[in-house]
């Protein structure tokens, strides 16, 4: 198996997730007042990737600058990886190529925990996404651990380069927020991108179950 090929049932049977689905978790996360160099880019290479219609010219003209100014905004704290082979535990099938991972370290080397994972979405489907996303955040959880920062909260996202789905990995327990967000809030997504990076605890509103 590798991340890509898991559904969401095996996920919660295999790993013994409980997963919550909310709205607005991230919505309280404060917008960051993104660069000339990200607008600029994304005026130019957003109605291009969209005339070219392919998942490879989302991820370079659209979601490589966005994750590109979140490096910018942690001011060389964090580290980020493309296609780049994330095998945790292969036996269990966490194992195969990252679109994306946001690190918080300054190595670009190697990873370094704790991290963060992005996915880009397949066919523009975002939340077909949600699994291959979850399947890596496990991994990152368990890389976490195996690095000395046990119990640290895993985020992940899954994205079309047009519009941005987050997600939180707390112990077992799996949030994903259904608020989709989109382009024109980039400010937004960039801050939310920013929080999860920082190790802010308090990132998004508690679970349903915590409230």
């Amino acid at each position: 198996m590798a991340y890509n090929t898991f559904t969401l049932e095996q996920l919660k049977r295999e790993f013994g997730l409980v997963v919550i689905e909310a709205t607005e978790v991230f919505a309280e996360v404060p917008p960051v007042a993104v660069s000339e160099q990200l607008r600029d880019a994304l005026a130019e290479g957003a109605p291009l990737a969209f005339a070219i219609s392919t998942e490879k010219a989302r991820s370079e003209m659209i979601i490589a600058p966005v994750l590109m100014e979140v490096r910018r905004q942690r001011r060389g704290t964090t580290s980020l990886f493309s296609g780049t082979e994330f095998t945790v535990d292969a036996a269990r099938g966490l194992s195969g190529f990252c679109d994306f991972l946001l690190s918080r370290s300054p190595e670009q080397l190697t990873i370094e925990a704790p991290v963060v994972t992005i996915v880009e979405a397949k066919k523009e489907d975002v939340r077909a996404g949600v699994p291959q996303c979850i399947a890596e955040m496990v991994a990152a959880q368990i890389f976490n651990d195996a690095h000395g920062r046990p119990g640290e909260r895993v985020y992940g996202a899954v994205t079309t380069g047009s519009s941005w789905l987050f997600m939180r990995l707390e112990g077992q327990r799996v949030t994903i927020d259904l608020t989709e967000y989109f382009m024109r809030d980039v400010d937004h997504i960039v801050g939310i991108l920013t929080a999860m990076t920082s190790g802010q605890a308090s990132v998004g509103k508690p679970g349903p179950e915590q409230a």
